[in-house]
């Protein structure tokens, strides 16, 4: 009883003094916080985040990348990204490798066009120093101004069918046919029956607002598993793998082709618009607009991703992006960059869990991936399905990543497809500059490359 008593007390004090030098610092008081609110939305967006550091480095093995390596350079881009972001841009948002973008980098860039991983990452390092130059010069407004919204939510749910597929196959509930291309898989098979129940339980979980849904769906199938006699216990806790494999690995120069163009756009794009998006909602759900109806500290927080992008390619990591599940934490009262380096610490100290992390079956993750896959098609919901000469690319965008497996090539297909509907129906106007130069691009690279 007394030591309840205490731990009432202790949370009574830390939820109502004022903390001095973090209060002046994350400006606590002006944005009607504390450090405990701020510490429970913290722990609250990485439990809803964490998975990242199962399913990314599962996704980069498949590219040939140490997955030791890749575990901890998922942890470490993570929490520089989130202690950037909280520092410099004092936002409550977390940052992690982005979904999409690793499967981009795996399946496309090194499974599809042949690339080593080396040089995919020197292209993830290039695209990350566009990213910076965009964010600190005008270009970035001007550029996400004159694409047209359809592609750009289009875009999102894309990559999200494309992660989808990504995740049936790899659980073997989609299988390649040589009569109809694809076909089902059997479910017979453990790994795809496992998937499935990882999927439903995280559906059920989420919809109920169970804390830490995926996770916990992916421990469970984990277990269930073990006990089926599919994954081998071997331990939970240890000492980090080694960084080396992946630290500095990128090759710069292997990506200066002309070949890696519409690599780099893709990453550029998918990013930014990714970000962008990412972004405003999380600083309109945490109140972080002024009486003029602008946002605060949003070119901070602008460079802050950006930037983290850079770092992440320098430790082994595909583009290290804001991520969406910061609105849980932004739900629980964080407010500030406190909670998003109370998101970064929680990463470092996940580096710890390297065997667990090992432990972690690849139908877990594709339940994991199937399930994002149908939160990031969401986005065709705010396409304007009135006007064929918007619905009909970004159908083209969303359909055409999954089938020729690249999101360059549907990104690329949905942009002339737009150009062209627009020019040849009288709406010229519609069709920025800088929209007939990226057509230029794409035009160029599938006729020559």
């Amino acid at each position: 009883m007394e030591s309840a008593k205490q731990e009432q007390h202790a949370t009574h004090v830390l939820g109502s003094i004022k903390p001095g030098l973090l209060d002046r610092f994350f400006k606590l008081t002006e944005h009607r916080t504390n450090i405990k609110t701020e510490l429970i939305a913290g722990i609250t967006t990485f439990f809803t985040m964490v998975y990242i550091i199962f399913v990314n480095p599962n996704i980069m093995a498949m590219a040939g990348v140490d997955q030791g390596a890749a575990f901890v350079a998922t942890c470490v881009g993570a929490a520089l990204g989130c202690f950037l972001m909280g520092l410099y841009a004092n936002w409550p948002v977390g940052l992690a490798p982005g979904m999409g973008l690793n499967a981009f980098f795996t399946f496309t860039v090194v499974g599809d066009m042949g690339y080593s991983w080396e040089i995919a990452l020197g292209a993830v390092f290039l695209s990350g120093i566009l990213f910076m130059f965009m964010s600190l010069s005008s270009i970035r407004e001007w550029l996400l101004n004159s694409i047209p919204m359809s592609l750009r939510f289009a875009m999102g749910a894309g990559v999200g069918l494309f992660l989808g597929l990504i995740g049936l196959k790899t659980a073997g509930i989609v299988v390649d046919s040589p009569a109809t291309l694809l076909t089902m898989g059997s479910f017979a098979n453990p790994d795809a029956l496992l998937a499935a129940i990882c999927f439903l339980l995280i559906a059920v979980l989420s919809h109920r607002n169970v804390f830490g849904a995926i996770l916990f769906s992916m421990l469970a199938v984990t277990g269930i598993g073990m006990a089926m006699g599919l994954v081998e216990y071997s331990g939970v806790v240890s000492m980090p793998p080694s960084l080396a494999p992946t630290f500095l690995a990128m090759d710069i120069a292997g990506a200066f082709q002309i070949s890696m163009i519409s690599v780099i756009l893709s990453f550029l794009f998918v990013n930014m618009f990714d970000t962008a998006g990412t972004l405003m909602g999380v600083a309109h759900r945490a109140n972080l607009i002024d009486e003029d109806g602008k946002i605060q500290n949003l070119s901070q927080a602008l460079k802050a991703d950006s930037t983290s992008s850079v770092i992440g390619s320098l430790v082994g990591c595909p583009p290290v992006t804001s991520y969406v599940e910061s609105a849980s934490g932004v739900a629980a009262g964080g407010r500030t960059g406190l909670t998003a380096v109370t998101v970064g610490v929680l990463f470092l100290a996940a580096m710890f869990f390297a065997p667990l992390a090992g432990m972690i079956p690849a139908y877990a993750t594709a339940g994991a991936l199937i399930y994002v896959a149908m939160l990031m098609m969401s986005g065709l919901a705010h396409i304007d399905w009135k006007d064929q000469t918007d619905t009909i690319p970004a159908i083209v965008t969303v359909v055409m990543m999954p089938l020729t497996f690249s999101i360059a090539n549907g990104i690329a297909l949905g942009f002339l497809t737009y150009a062209s509907l627009k020019l040849l129906t009288g709406q010229r106007d519609k069709v920025s500059v800088s929209l007939y130069v990226l057509c230029i691009i794409f035009i160029a690279k599938f006729a020559f490359l």
